[in-house]
């Protein structure tokens, strides 16, 4: 089987965290979170990283992260513009939205670069861990269908604020529903061991026809509305419900590092700190 590809999404610009989050320093020597994920990716046998950025943070991307991944795997750059991968009869709303419209429309944005391979997709900004990398690699070589790493509740949360999540319903280790959720904490009344998506998915090439079918149906609906974002679990959650589309969950019990809010930072550095000295990092 082929090895897969890491799809990066990091065209946000961190709002909540009041930056450019996604080249924030972590560890001691620099080290930054997407360092971590693509460590940890390629270990895992990933073959290749594609990242999706905007234009306007392109130069100081490559020279935070791009320099130092590109010499230990191949990279691929792709923009999420607002504009980009969009049909013609509605690019005068694109010209004039600034919110990029969503994680759906982000991997439409990689679909040419992905080709005919399948592919793991994560959030620049966070860490998954050695475990979670592994097992969707290890679905990704040996199946052709869809996966998501499934992460507890209770691992995924901070004391700084409330989180986005998808909240899965789970028969067995196959995913019957995910739905977004926009404000979660400990007291949002889902038990502890709920099983939540971070964004991190396990797809084949064929979900670009459906991105593309949902993409335009979405922008039908919403085009007008600056807010609206088009959402990769809504159309996973679809192709689940109208197609009956076999989607995998592979739990982990890894533990979510993020900084969603600038407070996280701290914590953040000192988790990956103690990792580096318990020797995880030192090859």
């Amino acid at each position: 089987m082929k090895a897969p590809v890491l799809v990066v999404m990091a065209a946000g610009m961190g709002s909540r965290f009041g930056g450019l989050k996604q080249i924030a320093p972590m560890g001691n020597n620099g080290e930054i979170l997407l360092d971590f994920s693509v460590f940890d990716a390629k270990k895992a046998g990933f073959k290749k990283v594609i990242f999706i950025i905007k234009k306007a943070i392109e130069e100081p991307f490559r020279e935070a992260v791009g320099k130092k991944i590109e010499s230990m795997i191949d990279v691929e750059y792709v923009f999420q513009e607002t504009y980009a991968n969009i049909p013609e009869k509605f690019l005068s709303k694109a010209e004039t939205r600034e919110k990029p419209w969503g994680t759906g429309h982000a991997i439409l944005c990689a679909k040419d670069a992905v080709g005919d391979d399948s592919f793991a997709v994560i959030n620049a900004d966070d860490y998954y861990g050695k475990d979670s990398y592994i097992k969707i690699a290890d679905h990704l070589r040996n199946n052709d269908n869809m996966c998501m790493c499934g992460f507890l509740l209770s691992n995924t949360l901070t004391e700084n604020g409330t989180v986005s999540r998808g909240v899965c319903e789970v028969d067995g280790d196959r995913l019957v529903s995910v739905t977004e959720h926009t404000a979660l904490d400990k007291n949002s009344g889902f038990p502890a061991d709920t099983v939540v998506s971070m964004n991190m998915w396990g797809l084949t090439p064929k979900i670009f026809a459906q991105l593309e079918k949902d993409f335009e149906e979405f922008l039908e609906n919403n085009a007008d509305n600056p807010k609206a974002e088009f959402f990769l679990p809504a159309v996973v959650d679809r192709m689940i419900s109208k197609n009956n589309e076999h989607v995998t969950v592979l739990t982990t019990p890894e533990k979510w590092y993020g900084v969603t809010y600038k407070e996280d930072l701290p914590m953040v550095k000192s988790a990956l700190q103690k990792m580096i000295e318990e020797g995880k990092y030192n090859d």
